[in-house]
């Protein structure tokens, strides 16, 4: 048994790439059983779970054998194209999951310092922070909590909120631009 080098390894990932982009059944279980390991465990380092690693994996032979006719070999490493496609759906499954918050095997631990947010609602600053924000329309004020206080990004409080993503931009550049001057007059 003789050993294949690194640059026999990626001629053959290139090969059976322009096969499986002419529609090879067969080159595309071979690049599968050539590279399927390695863009596992690529993938297993990004998601930290098997199964999203798995997940990541399919989405991202599906885009292999979708779109293996537009690799071009000239422009580019067969094992990097392949490593960049596993690397996007791995990275997009995780934030997908990203703001899922799994409570198993951790334990709760009571801090004896009150919180941060105790802390800040008891003084002046907070105080003056409420004022300005009861000076805010409902609609407004609800805007900025649900993206400074719930952490959620501007495209998911549109969704949420069921307005345009330019509008909830506005409304809270526009909001923060009020807190601000009204916390400057106080």
């Amino acid at each position: 048994m003789r050993l294949v080098s690194q640059n026999e390894n990626v001629a053959s990932a290139a090969e059976l790439l322009m096969q499986v982009g002419q529609g090879s059944r067969t080159a595309f279980q071979q690049l599968y059983n050539l590279q399927s390991s390695r863009l596992y465990a690529v993938a297993l380092r990004i998601t930290c779970r098997a199964p999203l690693a798995s997940d990541a994996m399919h989405d991202a032979f599906l885009q292999v054998w979708r779109n293996a006719a537009s690799f071009d070999p000239a422009r580019g490493n067969a094992e990097a194209w392949l490593v960049t496609l596993v690397r996007y759906r791995a990275l997009d499954i995780v934030r997908r999951r990203g703001r899922e918050v799994s409570s198993e095997g951790m334990p709760e631990r009571v801090d004896p310092e009150p919180d941060a947010l105790s802390q800040l609602s008891q003084g002046r600053e907070a105080r003056a922070l409420h004022a300005c924000l009861s000076e805010l329309a409902e609609d407004r004020r609800r805007l900025i909590v649900m993206a400074f206080v719930d952490g959620l990004s501007h495209s998911e409080v549109a969704d949420r909120v069921q307005m345009p993503l330019g509008t909830v931009k506005s409304w809270i550049r526009r909001s923060l631009q009020a807190l601000r001057t009204c916390l400057e007059g106080t």
